[in-house]
């Protein structure tokens, strides 16, 4: 007979009270909770879920429990309703069941204490490696250093920093800018301004930095107060976009950091009574499955989301599996969609 004294739970649950409820011997528990081949699937499967039922847990039933969890990765996104983030989900998991692990997501609304709080849960629950996208707000990276010195992989795509030497996975946001204000000043932009989204975010800067490039090569003034930040708020957007459209000589061209932040832009363009684009074109950035559906239709830089998900998803595994690989930072390709803000083929 089993030895009764190790295979208790806390509650004093016994192999003898779940033969009880099912009427067979406590050996068929025993062998049924194991997975013995002797045992039927359908004697397998009710002995577990009488034992789950009552609150039983064996040892056996706790390395399984450890399997599972030794299978999960953890996934923070600003934002999973950004059609950036949800095609990259996407690309994760689909990388992450080819190599039979699973996916925890989570969201920290572009909080940098919920970023916290949430990369601690991840801990919590034993996953093998983390997959972030920085919020907004954050621009203390302690808790990711952390994570590093626990022995932890981290990947960092789309919204990455300096200060954290990782795995990365990005597009050129630079070159995305720069191709992106080259496109206005092709089709007669002169007075080009770049509405942001936080200061404080580094790909911010890197479009900021493409922006300027393209400017100084075609010999073009940037006036005071052509470079505006914003919150991904509403109000935030629409003030930044007012900001520049009331101003006495407003921009003819405008790069926006966001499609979010392009479409605040068209609505202050409408009530300033504004036409897009005989008066004003407009560049947005993701490719959002809406921009095909705006009157005009927004023209807007494409990054590669799901992709994007796949290759951190791939450089993360590579990690779990190789503590000791190189790190890598893959920049993947970006292209610019050109829709109807922007199509006027004016002379310059």
């Amino acid at each position: 007979m089993e030895d009764q004294t190790n295979l208790t739970h806390s509650r004093g649950i016994t192999l003898k009270d779940i033969a009880a409820v099912l009427n067979i011997s406590i050996s068929t528990v025993s062998r049924a909770l194991k997975g013995h081949p002797r045992i039927s699937l359908t004697t397998q499967k009710k002995v577990k879920q009488v034992a789950e039922r009552m609150g039983y847990l064996s040892l056996d039933m706790l390395e399984v429990e450890k399997q599972k969890l030794s299978n999960l990765i953890g996934v923070i996104v600003p934002k999973i309703s950004y059609h950036l983030y949800a095609m990259a989900i996407s690309g994760i998991e689909r990388i992450a069941e080819e190599h039979g692990m699973h996916i925890i997501v989570c969201q920290s609304n572009e909080s940098y204490e919920r970023e916290k709080s949430l990369l601690q849960e991840l801990i919590n629950a034993g996953v093998n490696g983390v997959i972030v996208s920085l919020a907004s707000e954050t621009k203390n990276f302690s808790h990711f250093s952390r994570l590093k010195k626990m022995g932890i992989p981290l990947v960092f795509f789309n919204r990455d920093c300096n200060d954290i030497i990782t795995h990365k996975v990005t597009i050129d946001n630079s070159i995305a800018a720069f191709e992106a204000v080259e496109h206005l000043v092709e089709i007669g932009c002169k007075n080009i301004a770049y509405i942001g989204g936080p200061e404080i975010l580094q790909i911010n800067a890197n479009r900021v930095e493409g922006y300027k490039a393209a400017m100084r090569k075609y010999n073009l003034e940037i006036p005071e107060g052509y470079v505006v930040y914003s919150n991904f708020d509403r109000e935030s957007t629409l003030s930044a976009a007012r900001k520049l459209l009331y101003a006495p000589v407003h921009p003819d061209g405008i790069l926006t950091f966001s499609d979010q932040i392009a479409i605040s832009v068209m609505l202050a363009a409408k009530e300033r009574g504004l036409s897009i684009p005989e008066e004003l074109s407009l560049i947005g950035f993701n490719n959002e499955p809406v921009d095909e559906l705006l009157e005009p239709s927004l023209t807007s830089i494409d990054q590669p989301g799901f992709r994007m998900g796949e290759e951190a998803a791939q450089l993360l595994i590579k990690q779990i599996r190789n503590p000791k690989a190189p790190y890598e930072k893959r920049i993947l390709k970006s292209f610019l969609v050109v829709r109807n803000s922007t199509n006027k083929n004016r002379v310059a």
